[in-house]
């Protein structure tokens, strides 16, 4: 495994807190819509919901995650509860099977299509929430979005279609980078808490694919779309985020997926990072598509940087700067221009899941002997 470092123990004590006492209370009050019992999708720059337009199964399912990352925390275990109960009451389909994309404001199914990325989200969030509680109803929920994906969306390569309809009709939406790596990151959570052979079976068929489909030979990168694909790019925040997954994963450190991912990393980095800022979009050949800074895409660097050998120096840096351009008394901004000008100053309730997990690879990786 590769040398692993720990951040500076202060300026991460900081970083911890403000999480804790500036960002998480965004979803224990302000944030949290009681009626419906389902987070608002974002809040604005003093703490008020934005209109209500949807709801999103994902956005729940990040939040259940959220709230079960911190069960020893009190109304901690009272909220990931609530959650769980909503994702099945809102966005359950009780005839086909499977979780509706969004509701309305009213409630209502919106957006009615099957999308892999929100099941992706809700098998990710219902390992974390039963390895907590193991809950009978928990492990079946599971149980049943495992299968719904593994035989509704996955097809004979070991890709998975993006979006089916309503009624798992084919979309002709084809496999995408990004849902394919929260599948990845679902099936790594599942196999945390227990052991499943067919689970691991489809995560080795996956990166495989992944492998033999995704990766740009020449750099090694991970495009955002399968190699031959019109118009591709790759987004060096995915790149870190695929590190992190793979180098930490005994089942899938040292192999082929890992090598890419690896090798590619420097190449990411060189083009894909400048002054620190983590850029959205680049061609495959490295030229700046949109040089826009995510919060998201710090955070997966950063996390991402504690494994490499050359990461000791960087961590403090990157911690540095997520600090000091993304995190404010009020919480954080979601987004700088090419810039640095801050372009979104809305909070989505989907960011706190990138901000946990980076917190806790800085928490839980500490330098080996």
């Amino acid at each position: 495994m590769s040398e692993i470092h720990a951040a500076p123990p202060s300026l991460l004590a900081e970083v911890q807190q403000h999480f804790d006492q500036r960002i998480v209370p965004l979803w224990e009050a302000p944030g949290w819509n009681a009626d419906m019992a389902l987070p608002f999708e974002a809040l604005d720059a003093e703490h008020q919901p934005l209109p209500v337009q949807r709801y999103r199964a994902m956005a729940c399912a990040r939040q259940l995650y959220l709230f079960s990352s911190r069960i020893d925390q009190p109304g901690a275990s009272e909220r990931a509860a609530a959650l769980f109960r909503s994702l099945q009451r809102h966005f359950h389909d009780a005839e086909h099977g499977g979780w509706f994309y969004s509701i309305d404001a009213q409630g209502k199914p919106l957006d009615r299509r099957k999308d892999l990325y929100t099941h992706a989200f809700i098998i990710f969030a219902c390992a974390h929430y039963w390895a907590n509680v193991r809950d009978n109803l928990v492990e079946s929920t599971l149980n049943a979005a495992l299968s719904v994906v593994i035989e509704r969306f996955g097809n004979d390569d070991g890709l998975y279609e993006a979006s089916l309809g309503e009624d798992w009709s084919d979309l002709g939406s084809g496999p995408l980078q990004n849902p394919l790596m929260h599948l990845a990151e679902a099936f790594l959570a599942t196999l945390a808490v227990r052991d499943d052979a067919e689970v691991e079976g489809a995560l080795l068929a996956l990166t495989e694919a992944m492998q033999a489909h995704f990766i740009d030979p020449e750099h090694g990168v991970m495009l955002e779309k399968p190699r031959g694909a019109v118009d591709n790019w790759f987004e060096p925040g995915h790149q870190f985020e695929w590190f992190f997954l793979l180098d930490t994963s005994p089942l899938l450190r040292g192999g082929a997926l890992h090598a890419s991912l690896d090798r590619a990393f420097g190449f990411a980095e060189t083009t894909g990072v400048k002054d620190g800022a983590v850029l959205a979009m680049l061609s495959p050949q490295g030229e700046v598509r949109d040089a826009t800074q995510r919060i998201w895409a710090q955070a997966e660097y950063l996390r991402a940087l504690t494994l490499r050998p050359d990461g000791a120096e960087k961590v403090a840096k990157q911690l540095e700067v997520l600090r000091q351009r993304f995190l404010h008394d009020r919480g954080w901004y979601e987004c700088r221009d090419a810039a640095g000008v801050v372009s979104r100053h809305d909070m989505p309730s989907t960011t706190p899941y990138h901000l946990a997990t980076c917190l806790e690879g800085l928490q839980h990786l500490r330098p080996v002997a």
